[in-house]
């Protein structure tokens, strides 16, 4: 029997692999083997970090904030909590971005904590339940309201998919714009 060496399939894989593995130090980026031993590690790691990654840079925003509140005399659990109760929603990314360029309004934003903290409300915290009960709420309202007439003609081709999908229309996506203006009216 003939010896079959896989050819051009083979050798295409084995270049994409060492393709990933560019820049690799010593052998890793020139032996098949090693290199594609690396490549699947490096691919793990990448895959770790990406989650790590949001927990890193959700630190280094606490930290910057918490610098920004210690130059204002308050400690940084102190003016979350009175942001909290001042009904102020600000992320952390932002507030880190505030504290480190814009320290006149990052200031105003301790005033207005140190504030909601000196009279003494609680966060208003609801229940999960009654957050629910307030969207059903909502939307049965939506419905309720008179809709006006849309004028179908001004509009694009996407836009009017897009109302097709909301009312149902079965075989939308393939239709041209006058069908498709026809079948919603």
């Amino acid at each position: 029997m003939t010896r079959v060496k896989g050819g051009t399939v083979s050798k295409n894989r084995r270049r994409k692999v060492l393709k990933q593995a560019k820049g690799y130090f010593g052998s890793k980026h020139r032996l098949y083997k090693t290199a594609q031993e690396q490549v699947f590690h490096s691919e793990v790691y990448a895959y770790r970090d990406r989650r790590a990654n949001k927990r890193n840079f959700r630190k280094l925003w606490i930290t910057r904030i918490n610098a920004g509140c210690r130059e204002n005399d308050i400690s940084y659990s102190k003016f979350i909590n009175g942001l909290n109760i001042a009904g102020i929603e600000i992320n952390r990314k932002m507030l880190s971005e505030l504290a480190i360029d814009d320290a006149a309004s990052f200031t105003k934003l301790v005033n207005v904590a140190k504030d909601a903290l000196k009279s003494g409300k609680k966060p208003v915290e609801k229940k999960v339940e009654e957050k629910v009960q307030e969207k059903v709420v909502e939307k049965a309202e939506k419905p309720a309201k008179k809709e006006e007439k849309k004028d179908y003609s001004t509009m694009t081709l996407a836009e009017l998919k897009a109302v097709a999908k909301e009312q149902g229309v079965k075989g939308y996506s393939t239709m041209k714009k006058d069908e498709l203006i026809s079948n919603l009216k």
